[in-house]
């Protein structure tokens, strides 16, 4: 990755779950890290996150959807890695002007500034499967149809779009990744926003059952954040992901139930219990998902390292550690908070 060393990196979302191990990564890979983040309680973002090596990013409280400010950081680096998002599926039901305004106008904003200030810059969007919808064959590859079964689904795929466009039309230099469930160290666990494994841990940690809705033969594929984050470093750094659109995903395809149960197993603690689907939910479910990255496996010579139950293993550990900084509400130190 000596694309990187003394590069000028900026990450959006940066102390969130995925960003903020990307950031550490891009440190010791030498790079000049600049971190935006809006800290905003339902979004995932967590100082603690970046704790250990805060004194050598610069940190910006700062909102996407702030287009001056946005222009003034494109101007700067080489590199966007953008992860700020709305991630919550029922949450865009719920309040979808919201994900629009992060998720649609915050991302046109973001392509526009590059276009006027940084045409160079190499962009990689963090998109997710979510955007297929109910898949109509297994696994899903990315000549899947795009038919989203929810609000945020629909507006990644719109902001799939602009990325694809800018690229054919203004020669832009981006990539788009299309994530699956991520996990690791850093998620959020007070509830299931981000991914419905935050909470799992969270109850574990609790020694609370574990809910599963229906009946828990939904099949799922995961991956551990470390190698998210080799996919992202990827798609930044090589000249044969312009402009293309990979799925993230992995060999490992488990049920719901037997996830819990080895969950159970490898904490010693627990239990979980199958539970009929809320309403809100099953509106929206998409039954069985395991994606096809043969893609991104053969162009970009990406594969998911970390075994399921290594990940598992390691995220349980991480939050035996610290747990309490995981539920609580967050702010940064005025005096690490780089002015605009």
């Amino acid at each position: 990755m000596m694309h990187y060393n003394k590069s000028r990196v900026l990450i959006t979302g940066g102390m969130g779950f995925i960003g903020s191990r990307l950031a550490r990564r891009l440190v010791h890979l030498g790079a000049k890290v600049t971190i935006v983040d809006n800290l905003l309680p339902l979004h995932g973002s967590n100082p603690f996150n970046i704790q250990d090596f805060e004194s050598a990013v610069s940190i910006n409280i700062c909102d996407v959807r702030e287009q001056q400010a946005m222009n003034r950081f494109i101007k700067k680096n080489d590199f966007l890695f953008n992860l700020a998002a709305q991630t919550s599926h029922t949450g865009s039901m719920t309040d979808p002007t919201t994900d629009m305004a992060i998720n649609v106008s915050a991302q046109l904003g973001l392509l526009e500034s590059c276009r006027k200030w940084n045409p160079r810059i190499r962009v990689v969007y963090a998109s997710t499967r979510q955007v297929y919808g109910k898949p109509q064959y297994l696994p899903v590859d990315e000549n899947h149809p795009i038919q989203p079964t929810d609000i945020n689904g629909i507006h990644k795929a719109t902001s799939e779009s602009y990325y694809a466009l800018y690229h054919t039309i203004y020669g832009l230099h981006t990539c788009v990744l299309r994530l699956t469930n991520t996990y690791g160290p850093g998620m959020r666990i007070q509830d299931a926003q981000q991914c419905f494994l935050g909470l799992w841990f969270r109850l574990l940690m609790e020694q609370k059952p574990i809910p599963i809705f229906g009946d828990g033969e939904q099949r799922r594929d995961f991956n551990y954040v470390e190698d998210c984050v080799d996919a992202l470093l990827l798609a930044g750094s090589r000249d044969k992901a312009n402009g293309k659109v990979y799925n993230l995903g992995s060999r490992e395809v488990i049920s719901l139930n037997r996830l819990a149960a080895t969950m159970v197993k490898l904490s010693g603690r627990g239990s979980y219990e199958c539970i009929p689907f809320p309403d809100e939910r099953k509106q929206i479910d998409i039954g069985d998902y395991y994606g096809d990255f043969s893609r991104i496996s053969r162009e970009l010579k990406w594969q998911p390292k970390v075994t399921l139950d290594a990940g598992l293993t390691k995220t349980m550990a991480y939050y035996q550690r610290h747990f309490r900084h995981y539920l609580m509400r967050h702010s940064v130190p005025d005096d690490r908070v780089t002015e605009l």
